[in-house]
């Protein structure tokens, strides 16, 4: 096996275990997941499926897409992660807004279509840094690893 064959493997694996962490929490931790949340998830999904296809085809093309794959979910976990500590306002669909100015019949409304998991809460953390936190910086490792894999593989 190349180094750059060994660093996809890694990085795959990497996706992997974070996708199977987000599953574990949310169905074993019973911590249901908000819409952001579940943003984070696909890049990952794609990066395994780019990841089990760069094991077979060789070539630094495959490595730089697991790449962007990878960046696309840190940067959607790390805007999440500033939603949830209050930096910047999130999707109106799952974080909590002001109410006036409503009537009974729309605030009743906003209340019944809003889900029942917000985005701007934070459900879990450890070292001070929630779920989304923690998708964004190890998905950079992970970004970094793929663009080794590419580099390695020219």
């Amino acid at each position: 096996m190349t180094f750059s064959r060994f660093l996809i493997l890694i990085a795959t694996a990497g996706s992997a275990m974070l996708l199977l962490g987000a599953f574990g929490f949310q169905y074993i931790g019973d911590l249901a997941p908000c819409k952001m949340c579940i943003w984070q998830r696909y890049p990952h999904g794609a990066a395994i499926g780019i990841g089990a296809l760069a094991l077979v085809i060789s070539g630094a093309g495959l490595a730089y897409v697991g790449a962007l794959a990878t960046l696309v979910t840190a940067a959607i976990g790390g805007f999440h992660a500033g939603v949830e500590q209050g930096w910047w306002q999130g999707p109106t669909t799952c974080t909590s807004g002001p109410v006036g100015g409503l009537s009974s019949e729309e605030l009743m409304n906003q209340i019944m279509s809003a889900p029942l998991v917000r985005c701007d809460e934070i459900p879990w953390q450890m070292l001070g840094l929630s779920m989304a936190g923690w998708n964004a910086v190890l998905s950079l490792c992970l970004c970094g690893l793929w663009i080794a894999a590419a580099r390695s593989a020219r």
